[in-house]
């Protein structure tokens, strides 16, 4: 719903060109699959040099890794994701004006496809059709190599940053 609205908000009210909407749409989704890879590769998966980072580390993402099927530990809570989205709002209208009207929409669809495919993956079996692909790219991140496939709803950066899965021998 907060999409559809900015979207409108970008062609009826500040008057960005539909072409050119659909454009930045399709830019902040692609850059939410970037901001998604950065956080699980670095933040999430940073070393564990001391105490505090080893605790966040463990906090933020550890547990996840320890209780993959635990569906509470899928995605950050509605409070804390409707805060961060806000905080990404005014970053892109800061940087880039009106047009975040209609980046801000992409880049939430892609945290919602994120959202979908985290929690299918983790709990669900996988599908017998093409789908499957994220289950296997997940799946070995999870339990195989956790240090290679950091992107859950695009392999994109993996391919992009090397970090693709090693095939076994």
């Amino acid at each position: 719903m907060i999409s559809i609205y900015l979207i409108y908000q970008s062609v009826a009210v500040m008057g960005i060109a539909v072409g050119t909407t659909m454009l930045l749409f399709l830019g902040g989704l692609l850059f939410f699959t970037f901001i998604e890879y950065m956080m699980h590769r670095h933040v999430f998966h940073m070393t564990e040099d001391t105490p505090a980072k080893k605790k966040f580390v463990y906090t933020a993402h550890g547990v996840h890794h320890d209780y993959p099927r635990d569906k509470d530990r899928l995605a950050m809570p509605l409070p804390v994701s409707l805060v961060v989205s806000f905080v990404f709002f005014l970053i892109y209208r800061l940087i880039m004006g009106d047009y975040a009207y209609a980046f801000l929409p992409g880049f939430l669809m892609g945290y919602a496809a994120y959202l979908w495919v985290h929690y299918m993956v983790h709990a669900f079996q996988p599908p017998k059709n093409a789908l499957k692909i994220w289950w296997v790219h997940h799946g070995i991140h999870h339990y195989k190599q956790p240090d290679r496939a950091f992107g859950v709803s695009s392999p994109i950066w993996d391919l992009v940053f090397r970090t693709m899965p090693e095939k076994s021998k």
